[in-house]
């Protein structure tokens, strides 16, 4: 169950918002940043899963770079406080504005996906005079064993360079005057949970790799093996730190490298998932013909991955567990929100505690992929952030009666 210091402020504040544990977050972070200095494997943050300021500040002050997929990110990561050296620019299609914000702000490196790219970036780096940082992403062919939206190193995947084109990357990198080449990048997917076959699988695959673009004379500095690692959305309690461990120590001990050479990775939804969860009032319960509905104030736009592909995410009546000490009888419901598509639904026939108008429902693992990608549809207000430490600082509940 959601771990809260003082419900009866917890229940003041105005819904829908995302709860973040900052203790859970700091220490997923302090273990994060231990084990990158017991094995020497640098950690890029994946800014894509989660842009909150507050909780950037935190990462980058531990010490962690950061992966960014856009400009506006890169400039963000900069008021963070990432360092622009410890900053890679990746992403599939980026514009010319963006490419110019990294040389701005002097990244240390983009990750570049095609050919043309390659020769783009070294057009723009001429006309600048400058020197671009080019590493290379290479689509290794691996199946994560994952969802096929967030899957991303298969060859019929849009990401990432393919073997037929190996010999013609590395001759571009090693003989243009416009770039200086970092290193091979690899990203597979995400959610991986099959953490010691499948990333041992990647280090094989990468070592192959490696060996083949050295016997060619091109000298790999920097190996980054991208992120991926899974949480546990059924029982976030249960786990709710990710398993970084095994993470790291199946790399430390499947690749293959040198005392020159550094490895990099680049964790998103494992550092913040857990720590992030969206709180959403009951508006009404309501009996269909075979099925019960608890209508919550929080919506798709508030949290799309449901609607988007299906995900799950652990459901808890907050209210029923503070308020009643878990005495209430279960009933069996469709979670759904308020937005005018059929497709609005946090999760079916769940298992609650028997659901009041009013009571706080939580939808857990919601810190990655959450409030980021949230949208105004529908003219929705977005879901402000609200931090366990801070909680006299959130909006508060309006009474619309107040005086009757």
């Amino acid at each position: 169950m959601l771990a809260i210091n003082d419900f009866p402020a917890f229940k003041k504040v105005a819904t829908p918002f995302y709860y973040y544990d900052v203790d859970l977050f700091e220490k997923t972070i302090k273990t994060v940043a231990e084990l990158s200095k017991e094995t020497g494997i640098k950690v890029h943050y994946s800014v894509k899963a989660n842009a909150d300021r507050r909780l950037n500040d935190i990462i980058s002050s531990a010490g962690l770079g950061a992966d960014c997929v856009s400009g506006d990110e890169i400039e963000f990561a900069v008021t963070c406080g990432y360092k622009p050296k410890d900053i890679f620019f990746a992403g599939v299609g980026k514009t010319d504005r963006e490419i110019c914000q990294a040389f701005q702000v002097g990244i240390g490196a983009f990750v570049v996906e095609s050919l043309e790219e390659i020769q783009i970036i070294s057009d723009i780096a001429r006309r600048l005079g400058r020197k671009a940082s080019i590493s290379l992403r290479i689509n290794p062919n691996i199946d994560p064993h994952t969802h096929h939206y967030i899957t991303t190193g298969l060859y019929e995947d849009k990401f990432g360079i393919s073997d037929r084109s190996f010999d013609e990357a590395a001759a571009m990198v090693s003989t243009d005057p416009n770039i200086d080449f970092f290193g091979l990048q690899f990203h597979i997917g995400s959610q991986i949970l099959e953490v010691e076959d499948v990333v041992r699988l990647e280090c094989e695959k990468v070592n192959q790799i490696v060996a083949k673009f050295e016997s060619n004379g091109l000298v790999i500095k920097n190996i980054d093996l991208g992120g991926g690692l899974g949480v546990d959305y059924d029982d976030p309690d249960r786990n709710p730190v990710a398993d970084f461990r095994t993470w790291f120590s199946t790399i430390d001990k499947w690749l293959v490298r040198r005392p020159d050479q550094t490895v990099h990775v680049e964790p998103g939804r494992s550092i913040v998932a857990q720590c992030g969860s969206l709180i959403t009032e009951v508006l009404y319960v309501k009996k269909g013909e075979n099925r019960r509905f608890l209508m919550v104030d929080a919506g798709m736009n508030d949290l799309i991955r449901p609607a988007l592909y299906g995900a799950y995410h652990k459901i808890e009546n907050v209210s029923a567990h503070y308020d009643d000490n878990d005495g209430r009888e279960t009933r069996v419901y469709d979670v759904v929100g308020p937005v005018c598509e059929s497709a609005d639904t946090f999760g079916k026939e769940r298992s609650l505690a028997k659901s009041h108008r009013g009571d706080l429902i939580a939808i857990r693992s919601a810190g990655a992929y959450g409030q980021v990608m949230a949208s105004n549809y529908n003219m929705r207000p977005f879901a402000p952030a609200v931090y366990s430490d801070r909680l006299v600082e959130a909006r508060r509940r309006k009474d619309y009666f107040a005086g009757e």
